[in-house]
């Protein structure tokens, strides 16, 4: 079982996340990077979390603008979701925050704050789950 699923909405997002990738390095905390997007590769991403969502201890999911990722993960794996809202479009980023604040009840994620300071927040919350869960 591997530590962090990390997960962009797309191929842009990549330099908006490398902090975080940095940072997961230096803890030493196993993990995998992949991009999908909820809007233009729905099923692909609905085909990986059901073939291997479960091999992941937590998952974070950064992405701009509707920022469905987060939720629409959230929704399909057991394990803790850690939504990220990008700096994106006209509104900097607070849209993303609050699409991601506002799933409906059932459907947890943790929201960090828009931008580098949450993509690293995101990593350090999932240091600090992956510790009290124990590492396999």
């Amino acid at each position: 079982m591997k530590d962090i699923l990390f997960i962009t909405g797309s191929e842009s997002d990549k330099k908006n996340v490398e902090a975080g990738i940095e940072l997961i390095k230096e803890k030493q905390l196993s993990y995998e990077f992949h991009v999908f997007s909820a809007h233009r590769n729905l099923d692909a991403l609905l085909a990986f979390l059901k073939d291997r969502g479960a091999e992941f201890k937590v998952i974070i999911a950064a992405a701009g603008l509707s920022a469905a990722l987060p939720g629409i993960i959230a929704a399909k794996v057991s394990a803790p979701v850690i939504g990220v809202p990008l700096v994106a479009g006209h509104l900097g980023g607070i849209d993303a925050l609050l699409s991601i604040l506002q799933l409906p009840k059932g459907i947890p994620v943790a929201t960090m704050g828009i931008g580098t300071q949450g993509v690293l927040n995101a990593v350090h919350l999932a240091e600090r789950i992956i510790r009290i869960k124990g590492k396999d």
